[in-house]
């Protein structure tokens, strides 16, 4: 018997970009001591307040099935903060609450292609991008950005990408705040981007679950420029603003039409999320902005640290962290790749920092450091990446 083609060829048959976190994982496992500055996790756990919300909602009977498109509660209180954040009016019909934002990227693919279809993405890119295309049938092109330019995409290479791809290509995903790279895009970058999807027919899929760490700039939904709400999909989560990325809490905004489609699609595969965990996520987003200031507050300090240290020596060089909770570092000043770099890293310092190859072929000679432990180790960690990065440009030199 054989499986489906669709799914053996989720990662295209290659790597799926975390096998220096599943080492990492063996390493501690067996006990030996490693600083995982890996993957996106908060070092704290969801606000007890929350849970308790949680606790409530479940021992009060909200455990039942609940509404598949999400609780009108949620979808309204999410509609609000969309409105509120955006300008753009924005009702609980705009909205489906899915679990979380790899659910909604997933949906919202499947929403936008057809099979076969080009569905375009911006390399560097979070790992699960191209697989997600994959999943729907879709044929992923990644368009090279350029650290020169602080990997923001050239409107022209994406031109090139449409033009060389023999089929209908039908959207665009993009995500800013950036994961890996930390890049915020400005707003004549996402005007630009929106022209292009206008001229070429595309949907813009635009992930903003890091809407809440901006460090330098100001975040600007796409959905809110002139012409693009119709077009652009927003997809959004609870995980890294409210410290929730085990709870599932996710949505996709977007026009009415097409979230009533998506609704149809949740019905066939997730059913929704639980009940109790929808009112949770509800009671979390009505503590307000200073609430999720809180939580980004540890990933500010600490990227503080990053761009200090970085500045204090000469080997390493740092993207500007304009957004995220990620310092992504350019190492090729050693000679080595950044999947050597990221290897011989965790087996001489037991450090884990996240190959730039993991991303995708943009990111070779990078590594991205998640700013996800407290600060005094966190400072720590990364002096001994930058003395071992010193070590070997030296030896590379002699």
């Amino acid at each position: 018997m054989t499986l489906s083609h669709r799914i053996t060829h989720i990662t295209a048959g290659g790597p799926d970009g975390w096998d220096l976190f599943r080492k990492a994982r063996r390493m501690v496992a067996a006990g030996r001591p490693v600083i995982e500055l890996t993957i996106g996790e908060h070092d704290i756990r969801t606000d007890p307040e929350i849970l308790q919300a949680m606790d409530r909602a479940a021992r009060g009977g909200h455990t039942g099935y609940a509404a598949v498109p999400g609780t009108p509660e949620l979808r309204a209180e999410i509609a609000r903060r969309l409105t509120e954040r955006t300008g753009v009016p924005t009702g609980p019909e705009n909205v489906l609450v899915v679990p979380g934002g790899q659910a909604g990227l997933f949906a919202a693919h499947h929403a936008t292609c057809d099979e076969g279809d080009g569905a375009l993405y911006i390399d560097p890119y979070y790992a699960t991008y191209p697989g997600t295309v994959r999943a729907v049938g879709a044929v992923a092109l990644p368009v090279a950005a350029r650290a020169e330019d602080g990997f923001l995409p050239r409107t022209e290479d994406i031109e090139a990408e449409i033009a060389g791809f023999d089929g209908r290509v039908r959207s665009l995903l993009i995500n800013t705040p950036n994961n890996p790279t930390g890049a915020v895009y400005p707003r004549e970058a996402l005007e630009a981007l929106g022209a292009l999807c206008a001229e070429h027919g595309l949907w813009l899929i635009s992930d903003e679950v890091y809407d809440t760490q901006l460090w330098d700039g100001a975040h600007l939904s796409p959905r809110a420029l002139p012409g693009l709400a119709d077009r652009t999909l927003v997809v959004g989560s609870l995980s890294k603003s409210h410290a929730m990325t085990g709870s599932r809490v996710g949505w996709v905004a977007g026009p009415e039409d097409v979230i009533a489609a998506m609704e149809n699609l949740a019905t066939h595969t997730t059913y929704g999320i639980p009940g109790f965990v929808q009112d949770a996520g509800l009671h979390a987003l009505q503590l307000g902005a200073e609430f999720e200031a809180k939580v980004a507050a540890p990933f500010r300090r600490r990227r503080e640290i990053a761009a200090r240290l970085v500045a204090e020596q000469e080997v390493v060089r740092a993207l500007p962290m304009q957004g995220a909770m990620y310092a992504m570092l350019d190492i090729r000043a050693t000679g080595l790749s950044g999947e050597a770099f990221a290897d011989a890293l965790l087996e001489q310092e037991g450090i884990a920092v996240m190959p730039g190859e993991s991303f995708g072929r943009a990111a070779a000679g990078h590594v991205r450091v998640a700013l996800t432990v407290e600060d005094d180790r966190f400072e720590e960690a990364l002096s001994r990446l930058l003395r071992f990065a010193a070590a070997k440009s030296a030896g590379r030199a002699a």
